[in-house]
């Protein structure tokens, strides 16, 4: 019978621990602690019909007589411990039932310990006033010092508890300073639920949520990044605002000619150093209209990098969604405008290779006003242009769309200020150390500013364009490449100046605390019981593939883990024991050989030790420069993991009509047949009034005085069973065979 934990049934049915683990009890059913399982139906029957029948009768006087001493000094000892609050100050409980002392109970005394029991509540209505006003002392004397005190309450409050943030990968103690509670009463809850922890030990964020939920709170965990992700407003007065370069991303589906269009406008060719013809990676860079400037970013369209496109959709001003006049609308443009949509950006639509015979722009404004995309020309609000990236036509209209557009927005800054952006892009190179391309959306970066980026910080040693040029500075709107960060930062990052390298050491110090705690919940929060782990084995599904992934930069290390993720995981799973921008060296190389791990490079290669030490350990080392051929080999590997499955195929049904018996032969089943064929020797089932009665094999097959090898539909048939003889008439013969199958990780 299924068991369930009591805090997942408070859970379930939006009730307290405590009151669950109360009607249990009164239900006669053993449960100590909110971590304590139970049978989930008779907890079911417990919590919907039980209540009447623990409901307190009116006790007889002279059942209760006999028991009132020992009730009297037993009941608040049993209340504290029955609702995993004994660490709470112990209050004498006045009896509520006549009139005379009701109203003590809303008075400077507080609120009264909430009855566990029914029955007790019951025995305490009939035990007379016990020695009231004293707490209840320890031996020697002294009073007991209460680990939490609580407020009056004057009557029960049915408002909603507040949901108390708290960071995910907060220790014990910092668990405790955030709910208001003491360390030992959490430790003490903790015990309860089957987890033991000191002060310092990292909770991973599941715990943090039950040990709330069983303390009376309600938790929410929240990661770093999302409070990052929270907007920062300046308040900057309109003297201080100056016009700003727009930033535009360029967006569409894969193969639509972003890069291309990108490429004619800065005339630049950067499609023949991609791999594939894709873009790999984001590039920003700037071009000149008149005396304006536009700052433009490339994001890949391949469904790979949906989470790098959404980054570039958040630091834009504008987005050019791109589609090809031949092809139309594909489900990279819809997610590119469902990416502007959420960044809350106006969106411009260039229709692209307008030049080709099989061009149709009408069809394609029809697809996108489909999407909520209505053009100008057809009544609505949302600019068109036809454009052809190799022909190089309609390029200055585009431009000058996004000028206008760019106008109507007003994009201004304070460029007078503390200088802040966010990271496009990062990479480690070999000469120059991390390179981080960024772009400024507040004041003005200057070299020998101090610089920190979440987990990394720096000091700005120099500062080049999107042309490869040195510059000093960088405004609002400008992208540069920045050489100077003590590490590759990760893509998405907000950068800030800060008062000297000192203060950003110490920030950036403080992030990658922070994230190695938050690690450290998540790898505890995927730990498996050793019941699950147990079970498992049983089932033979505990298979894994550990990769250690190396990529270029960060941007397309994120792409990658986020394709791994959409790979069907539920019967070989991947495990990412590292993932990094860099090299391969041989540190990636002896964590492999330790963990049985292949190692994956993105662009990168192996250095010449970590090819040395690969030999020499047996590590596996493949690079790719293509996203594709790293999830096909990988699912290509992953289904040779798994084990062939045994597939039935029903070849036919016989019913029986008459049975014989022979000497030599024994019982004879006279059948026809009803569906399919029947075969000699091969495998069946014997079904009796909807039963499987016996499974075997067809030991003979006869038509008339013949052995056949097969019977057809609609023909009779005698049939002996091999090894059984319990044949009745309208039994049916259900003839099969089976099959070895390989399996596939959709199967």
């Amino acid at each position: 019978m299924a068991k369930k934990r009591v805090h997942e049934i408070a859970k379930e049915r939006g009730l307290t621990s405590k009151d669950v683990l109360a009607k249990l009890q009164a239900a006669g059913i053993e449960a100590k602690a909110a971590a304590s399982s139970v049978e989930e139906d008779a907890a079911a029957k417990a919590l919907d019909g039980g209540a009447p029948a623990a409901a307190p009768a009116e006790p007889a006087p002279q059942a209760a007589e006999p028991n009132a001493a020992p009730a009297a000094t037993k009941a608040p000892p049993a209340a504290a411990s029955g609702d995993g609050a004994g660490d709470r100050p112990v209050r004498p409980v006045r009896p509520v039932g006549d009139g005379g002392s009701a109203p003590a109970a809303g008075g400077a005394q507080g609120k009264r310990r909430r009855v566990v029991i029914d029955s007790q509540a019951s025995r305490r209505d009939s035990m007379g006033p016990p020695p009231p006003q004293r707490p209840p002392r320890r031996r020697g004397g002294r009073r007991r010092r209460p680990l939490l005190e609580e407020p009056p309450v004057s009557a029960p409050v049915d408002t909603e508890i507040p949901v108390i943030k708290i960071p995910s990968g907060a220790t014990v103690k910092e668990v405790a300073e955030t709910l208001g509670l003491s360390s030992a009463e959490v430790i003490k809850t903790l015990m309860k639920l089957g987890e033991m922890a000191t002060l310092t030990q990292t909770l991973p964020d599941d715990t943090v949520v039950v040990l709330a939920e069983a303390l009376d709170r309600k938790a929410e965990m929240v990661s770093a990044a999302e409070e990052e992700a929270e907007e920062v407003v300046f308040e900057d007065s309109d003297d201080q605002l100056k016009n700003r370069p727009p930033v535009v991303t360029i967006m569409g589906h894969v193969d639509h000619g972003k890069t291309s269009l990108l490429d004619a406008i800065r005339e630049t060719e950067v499609v023949a150093g991609e791999a594939g013809g894709i873009t790999q990676h984001i590039g920003a860079y700037q071009v000149h209209s008149g005396e304006k400037t536009i700052s433009f970013i490339d994001t890949p369209g391949h469904a790979a990098f949906t989470a790098m496109r959404a980054r570039g959709a958040d630091v834009t001003d504008i987005v050019v969604v791109v589609v090809a006049a031949d092809d139309g609308v594909m489900p990279q443009t819809v997610e590119a405008i469902d990416h502007a949509r959420a960044a809350d950006v106006p969106i411009i639509v260039a229709v692209n290779k307008v030049d080709l015979e099989s061009a149709n722009v009408d069809k394609v404004k029809g697809e996108m006003a489909n999407q909520g995309l209505q053009p100008e020309d057809w009544g609505g609000d949302t600019i068109f242009n036809n454009v052809s990236a190799k022909a190089k036509t309609g390029l200055d209209e585009l431009l000058e769309s996004i000028l206008l557009v760019a106008e109507v927005e007003e994009l201004r800054a304070n460029p007078d200020a503390e200088a802040s952006g966010s990271v496009i892009e990062s990479h480690l190179d070999p000469g120059r150390g991390p390179v981080v391309t960024l772009l400024v959306q507040r004041g003005t970066l200057e070299v020998g500013d101090s610089v920190v980026a979440g987990a990394q910080w720096g000091k700005v040693r120099a500062m080049l364009s999107h042309t490869g040029e040195r510059v000093d500075t960088a405004g609002p709107g400008d992208p540069v490449e920045v050489l100077g960060f003590d590490g590759v930062c990760e893509a998405g990052e907000r950068v800030e100046v800060v008062d000297n390298d000192r203060r950003a050491r110490q920030l950036a110090g403080e992030r990658a605390h922070r994230l190695k705690t938050e690690a450290i919940a998540r790898r505890g929060t995927r730990k498996l019981t050793l019941d699950e782990v147990f079970a498992k084995a049983q089932e033979g599904v505990i298979k894994e593939l550990n990769i250690v992934l190396k990529a270029d930069v960060s941007g397309s290390l994120e792409a990658l883990l986020d394709e791994l993720a959409k790979v069907p995981q539920e019967q070989v799973r991947i495990n990412v024991i590292r993932s990094a921008a860099g090299g391969i060296n041989e540190s990636d190389v002896m964590l492999a050989s330790a963990s049985d791990a292949i190692i994956i490079g993105f662009n990168v290669r192996p250095l010449v030790d970590a090819r040395r030490a690969a030999e020499s350990e047996g590590v596996e080392i493949r690079s790719y420069s293509v996203i594709y051929k790293v999830t096909e080999e990988l699912r290509a590997a992953m289904e040779g993991m798994l084990d062939s499955v045994e597939v039935e195929d029903i070849l036919g049904q016989a019913e029986v009509k008459q049975t014989f018996r022979a000497s030599r032969v024994g019982m004879i089943a006279g059948c026809e047949v009803t569906d399919g064929v029947v075969r000699r020797n091969a495998a069946v089932r014997l079904v009796r009034d909807g039963t499987v009665a016996w499974t075997g094999q067809i030991g003979s097959l006869r038509r008339f005085q013949d052995d056949v090898q097969e019977v057809t539909e609609g023909q009779e048939c005698g049939i002996v069973l091999q090894d059984f003889a319990d044949v009745k008439v309208d039994d049916v013969l259900e003839v099969y065979s089976t099959r070895q199958v390989e399996q596939t990780l959709d199967s």
